[in-house]
């Protein structure tokens, strides 16, 4: 099972997804303070290794672990993930605590508030590890930054986890936490899950708030990483709702999010194989195509699909490069100096797009959701890569245009699904020959995000990667 392999020197505690941490708790076997005191031991050992974080909070993690203990020990738990290790990315708010975005410019004072889905977790009972670490502002599909450093992948630490949500990559693969707060603006979720076999959902933009509003606009969504999709839906379940601070939710309802039985039973999959940007590798072709003879082999008809629009990687680079432009106007000018030459390099682009090209942009974007709607009333799912490459070596890549060409094309079939706002889920279908994983993305209509978890979870049953 890929998302087990890494855990063989882990505590048994920290191996245990969801259900299992509530059984023994509710049984009394263990409490959430012993399984909080294993996975900080681990979050340290991890650190050490792989550098996952940019802040562990071993005092905040077992004060909440013996509330947890406590409700657990009366039988009043507030959630089926109360007492369950979680950690925050370093690019949402957390309360009391520095959010420093992977940046040297931002400042060290706390935040006043938990961002929605903290907040939401905080009510749930989940025990803060620590926060993970984020490329600069998140702007790319590799996580090393001025303030942090370099995070490296667990399957070879000479290769990147990806990024931008890379940090809670490593955490959740290593055993270092259960479930895991990511953010995903062109792929940021979902490329790290790709690049080191965890699972990990973007869902419908909406589904989670998010205050404050990201410096990417509407092309973020904040989701789960966990090491299967039963724990994704479990965190999710408790991220999802409506919360008054974001406006940019609307006022309408989702779906329900409840897990259901054969959904891949008579699906209709639309297996979309031309990413809007880049080559797409030979094993991770061979890997993709062996896991559409398991779609099938669960009932789904499978048939080829292209994506309606046109000029999409254009699209989203102009939509990318002027949020970065604008996060980086806000920068004093005095700290500008400071910040990773790359964002600097993408957000003088952004800055040098006339307004009507922004326009055009983001005329094109609406075109193209609307047809993604339509598409997907004929469609119960769209199947393909969740990378077109797997990992690659980790380092600085200053200069040249590298960071940012391979972070564009690590998102070849990642970003079009930010910029139509669909549910779009990485889970792993198999290894490369020199052991990388390869990841396999779910795509479905809006507000279907319980079909999407749920064919994740049968795909990972049908192929022994399930829990």
């Amino acid at each position: 099972m890929i998302a087990k392999q890494l855990l063989a020197d882990a505590n048994e505690l920290c191996r245990l997804g969801v259900a299992e941490l509530a059984a023994g708790f509710a049984s009394a076997k263990f409490t959430p303070l012993e399984v909080a005191q294993a996975t900080l031991a681990r979050a340290e050992a991890v650190q050490k290794r792989f550098n996952a974080f940019s802040l562990i909070d071993a005092d905040s993690a077992l004060a909440m672990a013996s509330e947890s203990t406590a409700r657990w020990r009366s039988g009043a738990p507030l959630s089926a993930v109360d007492g369950v290790p979680t950690t925050i990315k370093d690019i949402v708010w957390v309360k009391d605590r520095a959010v420093r975005y992977g940046s040297r410019t931002t400042s060290s004072a706390p935040c006043a508030q938990d961002a929605p889905s903290v907040k939401r977790l905080r009510a749930a009972g989940a025990v803060f590890v620590g926060q993970t670490t984020t490329p600069e502002f998140g702007w790319k599909a590799l996580t090393d930054s001025p303030l942090t450093g370099v995070t490296r992948n667990p399957w070879n630490p000479e290769m990147t986890p990806g990024g931008s949500s890379g940090g809670a990559v490593v955490a959740a693969a290593t055993g270092a936490g259960v479930l895991h707060i990511g953010t995903d603006g062109g792929g940021s979720i979902r490329i790290p899950c790709s690049f080191t076999g965890m699972v990990g959902l973007k869902p419908t933009f909406g589904r989670v708030a998010a205050y404050p509003p990201s410096v990417f606009g509407t092309l973020a969504h904040i989701g789960p990483i966990a090491r299967s999709a039963e724990d994704a839906a479990a965190m999710l379940d408790v991220l999802a709702g409506r919360d008054i601070d974001d406006w940019n939710q609307g006022i309408g309802a989702l779906p329900a999010l409840a897990l259901t039985a054969d959904v891949l039973k008579g699906a209709r999959i639309g297996f979309y194989t031309e990413p809007a940007f880049g080559v797409v590798d030979a094993e991770v072709a061979a890997a993709v195509a062996k896991a559409l003879g398991t779609l099938e082999s669960l009932g789904a008809r499978v048939e080829p699909v292209a994506l309606p629009g046109e000029d999409l990687a254009e699209t989203f680079r102009i939509h990318w490069y002027a949020a970065a432009a604008n996060r980086f106007a806000a920068v004093p000018a005095d700290l500008q100096s400071l910040c990773d030459p790359g964002f600097v390099e993408v957000a003088r682009a952004g800055a040098a797009f006339a307004a009507s090209a922004l326009v055009a942009a983001q005329l094109r974007r609406t075109a193209f959701g609307a047809a993604m709607d339509k598409l997907l009333t004929k469609l119960d799912f769209i199947v393909s890569p969740a990378t077109v490459f797997t990992a690659f070596a980790v380092g600085r890549e200053d200069g040249g245009n590298v960071a940012v060409e391979r972070s564009i094309k690590a998102g070849g079939f990642a970003f079009p699904f930010n910029l139509s706002q669909q549910p779009a889920l990485s889970l792993p279908c198999g290894l490369t020959a020199a052991g990388l994983p390869i990841g396999l993305q779910f795509v479905g209509p809006r507000g279907a995000d319980g079909k999407v978890l749920s064919a994740a979870r049968d795909f990972a049953r049908a192929t022994g990667d399930g829990v």
